[in-house]
């Protein structure tokens, strides 16, 4: 087993998995004391890494694509603060960093365990219930259903149309995008049938968010729905047209074959012709025509 404890956090890798846990120091974000602790199976490993600093160091961990469904809903928006797979190090921790660091790389050897992508979730995003309230609303998850609930700050036709209660079994995407620059976030979920162009501000399927400190925390709810709708390979692989089957081909005679089969067919005229059903002339012409083909 390996284990490496820092005011950042603490990572054990015990061979099969890594447990992440976030420390308590002041300096942790938000996000990741709310997100909590990550058990990170092997399998789901694509790499780890560490790189050394003057004051510090920093341990960083590289997922299989479509393994966490964190992920791929923050589209790798999460910024260093609140991204769960890194660790700082403490310069007098670099010898047990890179000691952690080796008995992960060996047991992906080991377990020869491939860097592509995955088709299924190997992560179960964060659990639910789940309620955050940041931006113009309130979202929360049960596992089945979102309510979006509007405040005093939210536009005042959205919020004219009161709370909104969207099925899981309706969406067909969700996404989270933090506030950059002068340029506001958004929490917005896509629902069957009802695509919207609409700015956040205006979108009754959309939290926005203007970049304050519970903004991250959006990111655990849509985290929660990716996990539970159909993994985006397993998506695109339907949505790709499959190739119409070939019907099989004729068989192909041998020689042999086409052989034997104008035989039998001279049998079968001379029995027409001695039967009186072909004349002798078509007798003649239907004989030639056979002769020629062997």
């Amino acid at each position: 087993m390996a284990e490496i404890i820092q005011k950042d956090g603490t990572w054990v890798f015990d061979g099969d998995a890594l447990r992440l846990t976030p420390g308590r120091d002041k300096n942790v974000s938000l996000f990741r004391k709310t997100l909590g602790e990550l058990v990170v199976p092997l399998g789901a490993l694509a790499g780890v890494s560490f790189e050394q600093g003057k004051k510090a160091g920093r341990l960083r961990l590289r997922l299989r694509d479509g393994a966490d469904p964190l992920l791929h809903a923050t589209g790798g928006r999460l910024t260093e603060p609140h991204d769960p797979y890194q660790l700082i190090v403490e310069s007098d921790r670099y010898g047990v960093a890179e000691y952690l660091v080796e008995e992960v790389r060996n047991a992906l050897l080991l377990d020869q365990v491939p860097a592509d992508p995955v088709d299924a979730y190997l992560l179960p995003g964060p659990s639910v219930p789940l309620s955050v309230s940041a931006g113009d609303g309130t979202a929360t998850f049960d596992g089945e259903h979102i309510r979006l609930e509007w405040n005093w700050k939210t536009e005042d036709a959205k919020a004219a149309a009161g709370s909104r209660t969207l099925a899981l079994a309706d969406l067909t995407g969700v996404e989270w995008h933090p506030a950059a620059g002068l340029e506001n976030g958004h929490l917005r979920f896509t629902v069957r049938n009802a695509p919207t162009k609409a700015p956040p501000k205006y979108d009754p399927n959309a939290v926005e968010l203007w970049g304050f400190k519970k903004d991250p925390l959006m990111a655990l709810v849509a985290a929660a729905v990716q996990a539970r709708l159909p993994h985006p390979a397993r998506a695109i692989a339907t949505d790709v047209p499959q190739p119409r089957p070939e019907l099989p081909s004729p068989p192909v005679a041998s020689a042999e074959d086409d052989h034997d089969a104008l035989l039998r067919r001279l049998r079968e005229l001379g029995e027409l012709h001695r039967s009186g059903v072909l004349t002798d002339d078509e007798f003649t012409m239907a004989k030639q025509a056979v002769l020629k083909r062997m």
